[in-house]
């Protein structure tokens, strides 16, 4: 579990502002397209924590690097923008941060709070940075070793648990090496050739370590050969229904297994094919073709639903039953961490039960942008003019019921 955010009083940040830059602290004059780099870059090697302080690192914005204060003008609009950095997607995993409007010095300016993260290396755009002093720069091998070194110490989240009974060889080394990595690390980085095969994997949390090569739930999950030979019920049942009734006949039925990217690729094949158009040639000038669900709306849910569920003692697998009236999902693992029944689906409240399998969804394509699925599904379902998704959710787990046109 991550550390508790630290929150500092104005005295402390009045210290920090009086002295030099360090691995901890950092200045910025502003938040403009050409900052927004150095600015997430800081925020990357912040997560890091290479020095290992165990300590929230701070980022001023609106400040000279001798820390004198620049008269920021703050608007609520740059807070949402540096805050959109922890869920665009750039950074991963995710970073644990805050973004506060704090007038110090008789200025307002932005300070920016980062907790290390549990699930190092983190990475920005493919490249591992850390700090060295007031410095920061892309990781080399040795310092991977030592932020892998770090997650090991760690309670780390369940998908980065060892799987005891597996061994390397039931990772597929062609799926890492030809699709995972030039998708995940900078051209530049691959083509350093001082990581071996087993410190790839472990800079990517697919093993423990380069010493200990057991895999880990999410090693099996994105790179298996059979996943489910470890994690049974880590697949997904589908069926469809001639009728409006659970006991009404099954028409077609699949058990959709392998890793995660594998599963997601078979299911959109199977709901495409299912997912009747019509075609209509006489309201409009040109052509019109209309399915019965947006298919936009089918991929954030079962997005969702893969990365959300819980894995840890459940061999239960996710449920998509289709009726003629409706397609009802059912994702094993309820609410987690900051979600509860209340404020689910609610802009801006996401907690992460499996931050490595966020990653690996991010890298393969399937996630864009995080914390946005359900406010996506309810825009789609809109503009086809399909009734809005419903939910239920408690601690088990998570019913959505997308309902077909009228």
């Amino acid at each position: 579990m991550e550390m508790q955010m630290q929150k500092f009083t104005d005295d402390e940040l009045l210290r920090m502002l009086s002295e030099s830059e360090t691995d901890r602290i950092e200045f910025k004059e502003s938040f403009q397209k050409s900052d927004a780099d150095k600015v997430c870059q800081a925020i990357c090697a912040f997560a890091n924590d290479l020095p290992n302080h165990d300590r929230a690192g701070v980022l001023f914005i609106g400040v000279k690097d001798n820390g004198e204060p620049v008269g920021l003008d703050v608007s609520d609009e740059l807070l949402r923008n540096i805050a959109a950095i922890r869920s665009d997607g750039y950074i991963i995993p995710l970073p644990t941060m805050t973004v506060e409007k704090r007038h110090l010095e008789g200025a307002d300016m932005v300070v920016v709070m980062v907790m290390p993260s549990d699930a190092t290396p983190v990475r920005y755009k493919g490249r591992i940075w850390i700090r060295t002093g007031p410095r920061q720069g892309i990781a080399g091998a040795n310092d991977e070793r030592i932020l892998n070194e770090k997650r090991r110490h760690k309670d780390i989240h369940f998908d980065q648990h060892p799987v005891h009974s597996a061994t390397i060889d039931d990772l597929s080394r062609s799926i890492f090496e030809n699709e995972y990595l030039p998708q995940a690390f900078a051209p530049e980085i691959l083509e350093a050739n001082d990581r071996s095969y087993e410190e790839r994997l472990a800079s990517c949390r697919m093993v423990v370590s380069k010493e200990d090569t057991t895999p880990t739930v999410v090693g099996l999950l994105a790179i298996g050969k059979r996943p489910q030979d470890f994690l049974p019920g880590a697949y997904i049942q589908f069926l469809k229904i001639d009728g409006t009734k659970l006991a009404d006949d099954v028409i077609d039925e699949h058990e959709i297994k392998g890793g995660v990217v594998e599963m997601l690729r078979v299911i959109e094949l199977v709901l495409r094919a299912h997912n009747s158009t019509a075609v209509d040639i006489l309201s409009q000038p040109t052509h019109r073709m209309t399915s019965s669900y947006p298919h936009s709306a089918f991929q954030q849910i079962l997005y969702n639903a893969v990365l959300h569920r819980s894995y840890e003692g459940n061999n239960a697998p996710i449920k998509l039953s289709w009726f003629d009236d409706r397609v009802e999902i059912i994702s094993p693992g309820g609410c987690f961490g900051d979600v509860t029944p209340q404020n689910f689906g609610e802009p801006g409240i996401v907690s992460y039960r499996n931050p490595a399998i966020a990653d690996v969804l991010k890298t393969f394509g399937f996630v864009q942008k995080f914390g946005r699925g359900i406010a996506t599904t309810k825009a789609a379902m809109e503009r086809s003019g399909n009734p809005p998704p419903e939910f239920k959710v408690d601690a088990r787990f998570v019913f959505c019921t997308l309902r077909a046109r009228s």
